[in-house]
Parts: C-alpha cells; sequence; structure tokens
C-alpha cells in the first residue's frame, strides 16, 4: 500500500485528539481533588510532590559538590541545595493555583505595591526588635560587640539581604500563604478568605490552621541541622504564629510577615556571618540561646513576644476601623 502523506497526518491528528481528552480528564480529576480533598492530605500531596520534583536535581547537585548524608552539610554545600529546593516551590505553587484558576494573590501576594510598603514595614520592625534585644544584652554585659570585624559587614550584608528576602518571601509563600490557606479547608479559592471580617470575628478554625502551620514550618526546619535547630522548635513555632499575626493585621495579604521574616534573617545572617557579636558566658545559654541561636534562648522569644505586641496593636487599630464596617 503506497504511503499517504494524508492519512499520516490524519492518524497525527486522532492521536492527538486522543492525549489531548486524557490530559483534560486528568487536569480535571486533579482539580476535583484538589476541590474535595481533606486539607490535609493536600498538604501532604503538596510536600510529596515538591519534595519528589527537587530529589532528582538534589541528587545531582550532591553528587556534584562530593557530600551524601549523614555526612554534615558546610555552608558553602547547603547554599545549592536550598536555592534549587527554594526555586521549585512558588513554581509549584504557581501551578496548583492555575489549576484552581487563581494566582499568587490567592495566597497572600497580590501584583499590589502596597504589598512591598508593607514589606519595607516589616522589615524595619524586625531590624528594630534585633537592636533592641541585643541593645540589651550588651548593656547587661552578655554580649559583647567585636569592634575589628565591623569592616567585614561592607561584604556580606548585600548577599544576605538578597537571601533574606528571597528565602522570607518563599517560606510565606508556603506557610503563610498556601500552607495557612489549605488547612483552613474548602479548597484554594475559600480557603483564601483570610478577611476582614476574621478580625471582628475570629475562628476556630484560623488559629488551629496557625498552630497546625507554625507547627510544620518549625519541625521542617530540621531537614538541615538536627542538633542545633532541635532546641529552636518552640521559637521556630512562635515565630510562625507571630507572623500569621502579621497577616491578619494585613487583612490576608504577606507583605508585612514577609518584612518580619526577611529582617529576621538579615539580621541575624549578617551578624553571624560577620562575627559582630561574642556572647561573654555571664548569662546562661538559656537565656541567651544555645548555640548562639537567639531563638533557642529567652532572649528570642521575648523577641517574637515584643514583636507581636506591636504587631497586636497595629491589628488592634485596624479592628477598629472594620469594626464599624460590620456592625
Amino acid at each position: 500500500m503506497p504511503f499517504s502523506p494524508m492519512l499520516a497526518v490524519n492518524e497525527i491528528k486522532a492521536v492527538a485528539a486522543v492525549a489531548m481528552t486524557l490530559f483534560d480528564r486528568a487536569a480535571s480529576s486533579l482539580l476535583l481533588f484538589f476541590t474535595q480533598a481533606h486539607p490535609m492530605l493536600r498538604v501532604v500531596c503538596f510536600f510529596i510532590a515538591w519534595v519528589g520534583c527537587w530529589l532528582p536535581i538534589a541528587i545531582a547537585i550532591a553528587l556534584a559538590i562530593n557530600w551524601h548524608p549523614p555526612k554534615p552539610l558546610a555552608a558553602e554545600q547547603k547554599l545549592p541545595l536550598l536555592a534549587s529546593l527554594y526555586l521549585i516551590a512558588p513554581i509549584l505553587l504557581w501551578g496548583i493555583a492555575g489549576v484552581e484558576g487563581g494566582s499568587f494573590s490567592t495566597y497572600g501576594l497580590p501584583p499590589n505595591p502596597v504589598v512591598l510598603v508593607s514589606l519595607g514595614l516589616g522589615f524595619g520592625l524586625a531590624v528594630i526588635s534585633l537592636v533592641v534585644i541585643f541593645g540589651i544584652e550588651w548593656a547587661l554585659g552578655w554580649i559583647s560587640w567585636q569592634q575589628s570585624n565591623w569592616r567585614q559587614l561592607k561584604s556580606v550584608w548585600l548577599p544576605t539581604l538578597l537571601l533574606g528576602l528571597w528565602i522570607g518571601g518563599t517560606e510565606e509563600l508556603i506557610f503563610r500563604g498556601f500552607l495557612l490557606n489549605s488547612l483552613m479547608g474548602g479548597g484554594f479559592k475559600e480557603a483564601s478568605a483570610v478577611s476582614a471580617e476574621m478580625l471582628v470575628k475570629p475562628t476556630a478554625t484560623l488559629w488551629v490552621a496557625a498552630a497546625i502551620s507554625s507547627l510544620i514550618f518549625a519541625v521542617l526546619h530540621l531537614v538541615w541541622e538536627i542538633r542545633e535547630t532541635l532546641p529552636q522548635i518552640p521559637g521556630l513555632w512562635l515565630m510562625g504564629m507571630v507572623l500569621v499575626l502579621a497577616r491578619l493585621c494585613e487583612v490576608g495579604d504577606l507583605g508585612l510577615a514577609w518584612g518580619l521574616h526577611a529582617g529576621w534573617i538579615w539580621g541575624l545572617a549578617s551578624i553571624e556571618a560577620a562575627g559582630l557579636i561574642k556572647y561573654t558566658g555571664n548569662a546562661s545559654v538559656w537565656i541567651t540561646g544555645l548555640a548562639g541561636k537567639p531563638l533557642a534562648g529567652a532572649v528570642g522569644i521575648l523577641c517574637l513576644l515584643g514583636t507581636a505586641a506591636v504587631v497586636w496593636i497595629m491589628e488592634l487599630n485596624l479592628l477598629a476601623s472594620v469594626s464599624e464596617k460590620f456592625y
């Protein structure tokens, strides 16, 4: 039988039509799953998909940098692994939001310049909180400033700033955005209703979701370092709760929470990288922080509580204006 170009074209069209039909059915099934599945199941599936997409890349990077578990990760080895992991998450969340017919606005990051204003406000508040806490420690003789290392700050402040903005933004999008929305249930669109009404009538669902998402946020930090991170788990959980409060204060937007998160990362990373402080040993490590980590001590907890108080005052001011709308 002679070859017919028209017949080959028709066969290709038929195969393409079948493939498109199967794709449409798969997309519809995926949409149905995400809208009807239990919130915790959606969360678990997200993390499985995230790790599944990242694992081949992580293996290639691990081979390239000559690292294998359970060998400890050096700082220069951790960065490429962290970068690849955090590059995948926003892409995955963008895809999930697209399946639902939404966007990053669903998770609290609308394309609005006001978010950048809130980001700057949160960043400034975080830096001020660190200045106050370390200033108190210095006044009490618990730390000493290493004057000779101040010049090193010039070479580290910009990289740590960019790192803080990137990590802070990504983690807020995941944990205070997608995760908090999902745990509140009702599908992604409906779950995005972290709204002004919640300031007036906060629901138990919101605070349960906040507690669970903050716990997941804290525990997942153990992936990179168990020994140093384990004492920080209570502090990390409280940090997550403060950042949820910051999102509430912004009526669902993540600008303030992103700024706080980025500011804390930038401040602490810059101080550590430049070696600006030295603990004198005049106070217990349970006060200043185990292994020099403020979140593993009373000082770090006090810093978070103080920040929460400021955010709460901001929320009360918003509450007064919102109450007039609902009553």
